[in-house]
């Protein structure tokens, strides 16, 4: 009993550690593709896109609305909403999603569906989008990106996002990592937000992610938070 306790434990723990949790109604946890077809096959779905309003500017899925989950009075806000028909929700890379999912569900929804990965995962099938003209400027160019870990042997990328809780946690972390690795390590920051196209480049499926390239190669990475001792161990490995 002891032992299934612990393992309890753990799986609830690593559900936590990433802002890309699955709902746990995964019947109604579609993929990418799926999504998109299954909007398509309803003409009276409502596309409903939990991020910032700044995210939601920067890129979204045709015809979605946009309330904020961390925003003011999400369950006043949905509650304009026709109950009986679909919703289709999504965020950057299922977190929110997944608790606004919920939300609608207790407040009456009957037919509620998720992006699985988010608009992370759609990008990477390369479905169609619309940012109504205000397109991110890229903080970090694919060109600059690889020219990094071209001229350093040894390159630590942090991919995070402002609004992600384990990335906020994780930040100060880094920073000491960075200063007492000064030579030793390369380390970058990609705001996931402001550089869609390199995430979708490198792959990118949920926050945050910890990418360590040595000698051009990728050697080693992680999804979720990681605590120094960990990310130490990674790199002195190398």
């Amino acid at each position: 009993m002891k032992n299934l306790s612990i393992i309890i434990l753990l799986a609830f723990t690593a559900l936590l550690s990433s802002c890309g949790k699955k709902s746990e109604q995964n019947e109604t946890l579609l993929s990418a593709k799926d999504f998109a077809e299954k909007i398509q096959k309803t003409p009276d779905a409502i596309i409903l896109d939990v991020r910032t309003p700044e995210e939601f500017e920067n890129g979204h899925l045709n015809n979605a609305q946009n309330i904020d989950w961390n925003g003011d009075d999400f369950s006043g806000k949905v509650k304009a909403f026709d109950k009986s028909k679909p919703v289709f929700v999504y965020c950057l890379s299922g977190g929110r999603s997944a608790s606004a999912a919920n939300q609608l569900r207790a407040e009456g929804f009957k037919q509620v569906y998720e992006l699985d990965g988010g608009i992370l995962a759609w990008r990477n099938d390369n479905l169609p989008e619309s940012n109504n003209g205000n397109a991110p400027t890229s903080t970090l160019s694919d060109k600059a990106f690889q020219d990094t870990i071209n001229k350093n042997q040894v390159v630590l990328v942090d991919v995070y996002a402002e609004w992600c809780g384990p990335c906020k946690k994780m930040k100060p972390i880094i920073d000491e990592i960075t200063k007492e690795q000064a030579g030793k390590v390369t380390i970058i920051r990609i705001d996931a937000d402001q550089n869609p196209e390199l995430c979708q480049n490198l792959n990118v499926e949920a926050l945050p992610t910890l990418l360590l390239y040595k000698n051009k190669n990728l050697v080693w990475s992680n999804v979720g938070f990681m605590d120094k001792p960990e990310i130490l161990e990674a790199l002195n490995k190398q």
